[in-house]
């Protein structure tokens, strides 16, 4: 590895790291690395290796290419969109980029969802259709050519309105891009609002009362 490589790998594994939320234990028992070892290899103190970092980046998602970044790389993006739960996600930057930006598709007829909350916040650009933004009590329908930005932490849900879909640029950081891409399958299996709750276990029978007991005791509470 060239110096000037070695010298940018350690603050960009640390952003890395910090992108995600994870503190240096979280990261280090996930990789199985002791604490010391990678703190010092984000601080240049400790010399990289494949041993190391292939671990390292398997768990936070990128390639040891994304540590390197050596100045001749593609700088095009080579990522697939998902089409999930009625929306289509088309990445527009790399998996280790500080900011997370996604042409994102609202299908009219995608299934209702719950408003989700996060940190961070988010950045909005509509491309074509009609988007529904209900944020905290405010409900807007925002057409093409319109943008918006809000915290994440205030309660929130998009989707297309009308009969036709919107399309939209969005920006938004690591922790947004886990709750927009990675939450839908887990929404999907929770029941909607409304739905009969499975049904409950039968009660096991009473035990017979002892031959002494009153006839005034109070019923039993077994359901």
């Amino acid at each position: 590895m060239a110096l000037d490589e070695l010298a940018q790998l350690g603050p960009r594994l640390r952003a890395a790291r910090q992108d995600r939320g994870w503190t240096l234990d979280e990261l280090a028992g996930r990789a199985g690395l002791s604490v010391s070892t990678l703190s010092r290899l984000e601080s240049g103190k400790r010399q990289a290796s494949l041993e190391l970092l292939l671990p390292l980046t398997r768990h936070l998602g990128i390639r040891v290419d994304d540590l390197l970044a050596p100045r001749d790389r593609d700088p095009r993006v080579r990522r697939s969109a998902v089409t999930r739960d009625g929306l289509t996600v088309a990445p527009l930057t790399r998996e280790a980029s500080d900011v997370r930006a996604f042409r994102i598709t609202y299908h009219p007829d995608a299934p209702e969802r719950g408003p989700q909350t996060h940190d961070g916040h988010e950045w909005l650009y509509v491309l074509s259709g009609r988007l529904r933004l209900e944020l905290g009590e405010q409900v807007l329908v925002l057409t093409s050519g319109e943008a918006a930005e809000f915290d994440t932490t205030v309660p929130h849900r998009m989707r297309a309105e009308g009969a036709r879909r919107a399309e939209v640029l969005s920006i938004f950081n690591a922790v947004g891009e886990r709750v927009h891409l990675h939450s839908h399958a887990a929404a999907a299996a929770v029941p909607p609002a409304g739905a009969a709750p499975p049904p409950a276990a039968p009660a096991p029978a009473a035990a017979p009362a002892p031959a002494a007991a009153s006839t005034t005791a109070a019923a039993d509470p077994t359901p």
